[in-house]
């Protein structure tokens, strides 16, 4: 049998559908009362949509912002977990809710759809990885995960080792007049958004759309040299996307 069919097929009920970076899409239509009311996630919502990975975040809240927009679904709650399987960052948690178990089920299909395109700005080799991500204009997923200013230009990078990515992010502020959100470090995160440990340094910034663009392509260039001195076998786990833009 095809291995990507394989991987694609569960006779679970709640299962929606898996995507590069080890994604898979779930979907509880009536969560257990007591669970729901010890989740820490502040709702009385029952039809729960999950977006988790082993690896990867950026990509992900991506495509789940897209799917957010798209349908009558709220934010609940996002996670970073210290992760990434082999490589020195973290995966994602990400849980969304509505009323009706058909919006959150429409929501993480389209999730799961757009994820193998947005994780296409995440590159890897032994040596570390990469994660990039734009939006002209975020939403709630990014305004919970990443702290974004909605409806704002918005713009994300990391890089492993850590020093590659504490080169990436000063050249990246360099290059074009934006605005720093936040700077995370293998020891230090910031308000919710923490990966503690995590082998990598991490920025978010805002600003005028063509400025942020800019920013994180500049850190994208930077991030490309710095770790093929390392590793030349420094790939994009899916398709580049960024180019297109």
């Amino acid at each position: 049998m095809n291995q990507e069919l394989l991987l694609n097929t569960c006779g679970r009920k709640e299962f929606i559908g898996t995507a590069a970076l080890d994604t898979i899409g779930l979907v509880i239509a009536g969560i257990d009362e007591t669970l729901l009311n010890n989740m820490h996630i502040d709702t009385s919502y029952r039809a729960i949509g999950i977006l988790t990975s082993r690896c990867g975040a950026a990509g992900q809240f991506m495509a789940l912002d897209e799917a957010v927009k798209m349908t009558d679904c709220k934010v609940l709650s996002i996670e970073l977990p210290l992760d990434a399987k082999n490589w020195g960052g973290h995966g994602c948690y990400c849980l969304i809710g509505s009323q009706d178990v058909s919006n959150v089920r429409e929501a993480i299909k389209i999730a799961i759809r757009l994820t193998d395109k947005y994780v296409g700005e995440v590159y890897t080799c032994d040596a570390g990885h990469l994660e990039f991500c734009f939006s002209a204009q975020a939403g709630d997923v990014l305004v919970a995960g990443l702290q974004a200013e909605k409806g704002k230009a918005y713009g994300f990078m990391t890089g492993s080792p850590a020093g590659i990515g504490l080169v990436m992010a000063d050249n990246c502020l360099k290059s074009a007049p934006v605005d720093l959100i936040w700077q995370m470090s293998p020891f230090f995160g910031e308000g919710d958004v923490s990966t503690h440990w995590s082998n990598e340094v991490m920025i978010s910034f805002k600003g005028d759309a063509g400025n942020v663009k800019e920013a994180v392509m500049t850190a994208r260039e930077v991030g490309m040299d710095l770790l093929k001195a390392m590793d030349p076998n420094v790939e994009s786990v899916t398709q580049p996307y960024f180019d297109s833009l």
